[in-house]
C-alpha cells in the first residue's frame, strides 16, 4: 500500500491549481471536509460495502456545516468515487503547505496553559513573526499541562517557554 502522503499530493496539486483564484475559500472548506472526513464512525460507513459512494456523499454534504460550492461537491464526489476518503485530511494538510508555501507564511500553533485572545495573541503573534522570521498563521490550543507561559510548534521548530519545560530542565540539572 502506498504512503497515505503520496496518495494524497496529486489531489492537493490538482486542487490547488484548479482554485487557485480563490485558495482561502478553498481552504474553508478543504479544512470541514478533512474534518468530517477523520471521524471514524464515517470511516466505518464508508469502508461498508453496503453502503454507495453516493450514500458517503450525501452524509458528508449533510453534516457540512454550510453548503457546499459546486468545486467542493466535484471534488468531494471525485475523492469518494476513487476510494480516497481516507485521505481527505493528508490532502487538507499538503493542500496548506502549498498554500502557505504561496503566500510566504506558516502555520504555527501555540500552546498556551490559558486562552489567548485579542489583543495579547495579535501581541504574541507579532513577536512570534519577528522570532521566526516569517508571516505566521497563529491558532492557539489549550494545554493544561503546560502550567504557564507558551509552547510554539512551527514546522518542524519549537519554542518552548512554558513552566513545564523550565520545571524539567531544572529537574535534569539537579539530578545530573
Amino acid at each position: 500500500m502506498a504512503e497515505i502522503a503520496t496518495i494524497a499530493r496529486p489531489y492537493a496539486e490538482a486542487l490547488f491549481q484548479a482554485t487557485a483564484s480563490d485558495l482561502s475559500g478553498t481552504a474553508v472548506w478543504v479544512e470541514e471536509l478533512a474534518a468530517i472526513a477523520a471521524n471514524p464512525q464515517l470511516m466505518g460507513l464508508a469502508d461498508s460495502p453496503k453502503v454507495t459512494a453516493a450514500q458517503v456523499f450525501d452524509v458528508m454534504a449533510g453534516v457540512a456545516k454550510s453548503t457546499l460550492p459546486d468545486a467542493a461537491r466535484n471534488f468531494l464526489r471525485t475523492v469518494i468515487e476513487n476510494g480516497r476518503l481516507a485521505a481527505l485530511p493528508e490532502i487538507a494538510a499538503q493542500f496548506r503547505a502549498l498554500k502557505n508555501a504561496k503566500s510566504g507564511s506558516s502555520d504555527a500553533v501555540v500552546y498556551s496553559a490559558f486562552p489567548i485572545e485579542g489583543d495579547k495573541l495579535a501581541e504574541v503573534s507579532q513577536t512570534l513573526e519577528k522570532r521566526f522570521g516569517r508571516k505566521l498563521n497563529v491558532a492557539v490550543e489549550l494545554q493544561p499541562e503546560l502550567i504557564g507561559g507558551i509552547r510554539v510548534v512551527v514546522g518542524d521548530e519549537v519554542l518552548d517557554t512554558s513552566v513545564k519545560a523550565r520545571l524539567e530542565q531544572m529537574k535534569v540539572a539537579l539530578t545530573a
